[in-house]
């Protein structure tokens, strides 16, 4: 395998009922169902095991009244990643979606924009609005990581190592970044949350939480110019991420697709 070569996986871990217009600034003219779900991804190649985001645990799921479908640890195992041996992960951003399970990975060193950390504990904090999204044990956390030399902080554009890239996008939260990964089938992009659904980037509309709308439309630009083809760009939480790409190995329906996979193989 080249040395800038990587798998990538969508795991699903956690659904969410509700309505279009909850999804749209504006709201939606359709009176129909757009459900959430909810990802972590692992990518797999020639400089071991990355996990991107770190999902919710039922404690949390029961809390913010999400369906919690399986651990975020077993859809790891069940394609070979071992959490407790995980070194990297990738934070995306601080919300609390993306950043709770942090004793899964007691050995990772996490990836993390200047600008979000400073944005989650800083000035805006301050506004019960703006904390809606986050959670005071995950900032907390993070913070504890940084103390304890766990926390490697990238502004802007970054490689990880290569073939993995990190670039800030903003928007969303201000200092969300996705995550570019060079596979066989091209560059993929895991936008996160800079691409909720299909239809935002498709539609150039914006969800509702939101930091700065003006960076998330530029971050559409983004994620498309970083991405080989927007069939390869991987929004955060569109449903149809599970039938766009190949089940990761058998058995796996509906809980981990492979997103460099083949599309009639799934390898």
């Amino acid at each position: 395998m080249s040395s800038d070569i990587h798998e990538v996986y969508a795991v699903r871990y956690a659904h969410h009922e509700r309505k279009a217009a909850e999804n749209f600034i504006g709201g939606d003219p359709h009176d129909v169902l757009q459900p959430l779900d909810y990802f972590v991804w692992a990518i797999k190649g020639p400089h071991g095991h990355f996990v991107v985001d770190t999902g919710i645990d039922i404690e949390m799921a029961k809390k913010r009244e999400r369906q919690l479908l399986n651990p975020i640890g077993s859809g790891l195992r069940a394609i070979g990643v071992d959490p407790a041996a995980v070194e990297n992960v990738i934070v995306s951003h601080l919300h609390y979606d993306h950043t709770g399970n942090y004793e899964l990975f007691p050995k990772a060193r996490y990836h993390l924009q200047d600008a979000e950390m400073a944005y989650a504990t800083g000035r805006h904090m301050c506004h019960a609005h703006m904390r809606i999204p986050f959670e005071l044990d995950d900032v907390l956390a993070m913070v504890r990581k940084v103390f304890a030399g766990r926390v490697i902080f990238h502004d802007g554009d970054d490689e990880i190592v290569p073939g993995i890239t990190v670039h800030r996008v903003g928007g969303h939260s201000k200092g969300l970044q996705c995550v570019r990964v060079k596979t066989r089938r091209g560059y993929v992009v895991l936008a996160s949350d800079a691409v909720h659904l299909y239809a935002h980037l498709e539609q150039g509309r914006v969800f509702p939480v939101v930091y700065n709308v003006g960076d998330v439309l530029e971050g559409y630009a983004t994620v498309k110019r970083l991405a080989t083809s927007e069939s390869l760009i991987v929004p955060g939480h569109d449903p149809r991420v599970m039938i766009r790409f190949p089940a990761g190995r058998g058995g796996l329906d509906n809980w981990v697709v492979r997103i460099d996979g083949d599309p009639l193989t799934g390898i």
